[in-house]
């Protein structure tokens, strides 16, 4: 098959998810995935839109040849790892997104994906260690500050908690009040 018959079935792909029509583009993209087994932007296209339509043994199939065909590319890894996750595979999630930041060490995502897998296992003292890798790579962002937050206080250690959601009141107010009634942790703002 020609570079240009390639072309054309990725830019009709394209044009059916501009549309609003994912249906049509997986159709597309199954197509691509026939005629060019290891494409791996046909496999990736096709993965994510079978996962958004709940089909994750489908989406994790493709999934599983593109960490072959892609071994080394770390968010190729990342998105394997969340679909695991999705998919309720928790062990096999912490792998893939372990390798990502293998890869990748300032992915902040895989940081923070292995942090949920984490808590999920219940295993807090591993989690604290990657959210705090996540916080340093993503310091502006509440996600890491309130699963760590989450995480002390299931650690039973509400004065670190605690001093999270002070440091949140100074730039995420809303995700810090969400902590307080979450937890009934009290906390007074930062001095200005």
């Amino acid at each position: 098959m020609s570079s240009s018959a390639y072309l054309w079935l990725k830019w009709r792909a394209i044009a059916w998810l501009v549309l609003g029509r994912p249906a049509a583009a997986l159709s597309l993209f199954s197509e691509m995935v026939a005629r060019y087994s290891d494409d791996g932007y046909a496999l990736a296209s096709r993965a994510h839109l079978l996962m958004q339509d709940g089909r994750h043994a489908l989406a994790l199939a493709d999934s599983e040849r593109l960490v072959v065909i892609r071994a080394d590319d770390a968010h190729t890894w990342f998105n394997h790892g969340y679909m695991l996750e999705a998919a309720g595979r928790w062990n096999e999630a912490l792998v893939a997104l372990a390798r990502a930041t293998e890869l990748s060490p300032t992915l902040d995502r895989a940081w923070y994906g292995q942090g949920l897998v984490l808590i999920r296992l219940q295993r807090f003292d591993e989690a604290v260690k990657v959210l705090e890798r996540n916080i340093e790579l993503q310091p502006m962002s509440p996600h890491g500050w309130y699963q760590l937050a989450r995480v002390h206080v299931d650690r039973n250690e509400p004065e670190k908690a605690a001093k999270i959601i002070r440091h949140l009141k100074g730039f995420e107010p809303k995700v810090a009040a969400q902590l307080e009634r979450e937890t009934g942790l009290r906390v007074a703002a930062p001095a200005s």
